[in-house]
């Protein structure tokens, strides 16, 4: 068995979010508890979020509605990132598969994480197609999501793996017969792909 395509996840995997710092630093923000912070986007913000349903400074807005503290867009901008760092090892692993096979990204995201990560991860440029949740509609685990996916990179399922940080989502890709695999370092990852037949070269 050969690989003709490797899907990744975007966070965690590329881009590291530390939800933590993001709903420490909203709290204190917004004057409430991180635990207050994380339920109002738990509580259906979150979903709309990721389906692009409150796209650019509408998350903004509603919010600063729901909590009643104003915050100017450019603040908002920069909290709303805050808790990226980047993964270099696997970006520069990436660099590395780029024309050995068909890679595409998937990730549940809103776009000003996009927006914001976009010129911080060159790298996108080398991947064949970039399927973000915002612009799709869609979010994992939605078996239409992973079908998008799969179009983009023109395999068959049982010739492409996916890797993601979540297990459940990596679960939802095997169940669409791709080879759903948990991401938690580079050296997992290049190990997971030799044990399904693709050696890097």
């Amino acid at each position: 068995m050969s690989l003709d395509a490797i899907i990744l996840d975007l966070g965690n995997v590329l881009a590291f979010h530390d939800n933590t710092k993001l709903f420490a630093e909203m709290a204190r923000t917004f004057d409430t508890t991180p635990e207050a912070m994380k339920a109002r986007l738990d509580g259906g913000l979150w979903e709309r979020v990721n389906r692009g349903q409150l796209p650019g400074d509408s998350l903004r807005v509603e919010l600063v509605q729901r909590l009643g503290k104003d915050l100017s867009p450019k603040a908002w901008f920069d909290l709303w990132t805050c808790h990226f760092t980047l993964n270099e090892p696997m970006i520069n692993m990436v660099s590395f598969l780029a024309g050995q096979a068909k890679l595409v990204l998937l990730s549940n995201t809103h776009d000003q994480h996009v927006e914001y990560l976009r010129p911080l991860l060159p790298v996108l440029s080398s991947f064949d197609a970039l399927v973000f949740s915002c612009e799709v509609g869609l979010i994992k685990p939605e078996k239409a999501i992973y079908e998008k996916a799969l179009a983009a990179a023109g395999t068959l399922p049982w010739k492409t793996a996916y890797f993601d940080d979540v297990k459940a989502y990596a679960i939802a890709a095997t169940q669409v017969g791709m080879h759903g695999r948990v991401f938690t370092t580079v050296e997992q990852f290049t190990d997971d792909l030799a044990k399904l037949g693709f050696r890097a070269t």
